[in-house]
């Protein structure tokens, strides 16, 4: 007990504030095991060693021929009884019981994240018989659109730099304003529906639009709202395809005096999106973290403000978030026009042109 005391309160003299952030898993691939999707909700402050002072360890920046790498790593570390204290008893880890190679290390000295590659737990003091720190081996972390919603402005704020960003211009004609950081959907596949009353309650249920990509295992919620009266409840039923194909009445409620609301939940496959910015007098929506692709025809919603928009158009492939000399994929889509045909089947030739007749 006194070498962990002894070590707690030298990492306390001489250590630096950190932010730990755990990651965690959205979507991960069954067959591969990799990450495909992960996100940062916390970011837990804990005091740790940096073993490396003078500065960052590694190759430091590296031209290579798809660009500047930059190869900073540092090695933090921290007391064991601490680190179970002030991040594993306050956070689920995907590994209970120690630091995570994938989680993150916020330091703020240097406004650097680096993730964690490596926990050593052999080294130091194991000479004692007892382990009484975590060394976690790190490197500067590169980022991928993961969802960094931590509450540490700071770190947050990497996200809305970094993130690949698309601007939808939308329609005349929609209303109210979306609002920076909530969260929007599309209803492209959504069900609708309408109600009939009788005697001041809901006596049936017919759906309008049986929408798409519904599962049975999980119906979507109904509610049912206004008319002037209330309590009325109802179920999903979800076809085999993935279609809502009926609404079971649970109760009819009381007090209505004209017809109420019917709202379905969305579909899973509804696109969704983060907004990173909303210009309302150019009508100019840009948005990060996208699942799917928004459809001119559709109406996108703003979960927390209510706005309601479709967009006019939209190119997904102009990262809005970098300058044209970094992310080129838009120039190199509309310059290849000049240089292939793509309507023949083959570009390089005649043989195989939808054209070509002589063969």
């Amino acid at each position: 007990m006194f070498m962990g005391n002894l070590i707690i309160e030298s990492i306390e003299l001489y250590g630096q504030d950190i932010y730990y952030l755990p990651r965690t898993y959205v979507n991960r691939d069954t067959i591969l095991g990799e990450v495909e999707n992960s996100n940062f909700t916390q970011a837990l402050a804990i005091r740790a060693y940096v073993n490396n002072v003078d500065g960052w360890e590694g190759q430091g920046e590296l031209l290579s021929k798809f660009g500047v790498r930059i190869e900073d790593k540092t090695t933090f570390i921290f007391s064991r009884a601490k680190f179970t204290e002030k991040v594993d008893d306050n956070a689920v880890l995907n590994v209970e019981g120690r630091p995570n190679e994938g989680d993150l290390i916020w330091f703020p000295t240097t406004k650097h994240l680096f993730e964690i590659q490596f926990v050593e737990a052999e080294r130091p003091f194991y000479q004692l018989g007892k382990g009484y720190v975590w060394e976690c081996q790190c490197e500067l972390f590169v980022y991928a659109d993961e969802d960094l919603d931590t509450g540490v402005a700071e770190i947050d704020a990497i996200e809305t730099a970094f993130a690949n960003s698309i601007k939808l211009v939308m329609d005349a004609g929609g209303s109210g304003d979306f609002t920076v950081g909530e969260e929007i959907v599309g209803d492209l596949y959504r069900a609708a529906a309408t109600a009939t009353i009788d005697s001041g309650a809901v006596d049936a249920i017919t759906i309008t639009d049986g929408g798409e990509y519904y599962k049975s295992a999980l119906p979507p919620t109904i509610t049912i709202t206004g008319g002037g009266g209330s309590g009325a409840t109802a179920t999903a039923t979800i076809s085999s395809s993935g279609i809502v194909t009926g609404a079971t009445i649970t109760s009819g409620g009381t007090g209505y005096t004209s017809v109420p609301i019917v709202t379905i939940d969305y579909s899973p496959k509804d696109s969704r999106a983060e907004v990173k910015s909303w210009n309302s007098s150019a009508r100019e929506l840009q948005v990060i973290n996208r699942t799917g692709t928004f459809n001119t025809s559709e109406t996108i919603k703003g979960l927390t403000s209510g706005a309601l928009w479709s967009p006019e158009s939209y190119n997904t492939l102009n990262n809005t978030n970098t300058a044209d000399s970094i992310d080129q994929n838009y120039s190199f889509e509309t310059a290849d026009d000049d240089i292939l045909d793509f309507t023949e089947g083959n570009p390089f030739g005649s043989v195989g042109s939808t054209t070509d007749t002589t063969i």
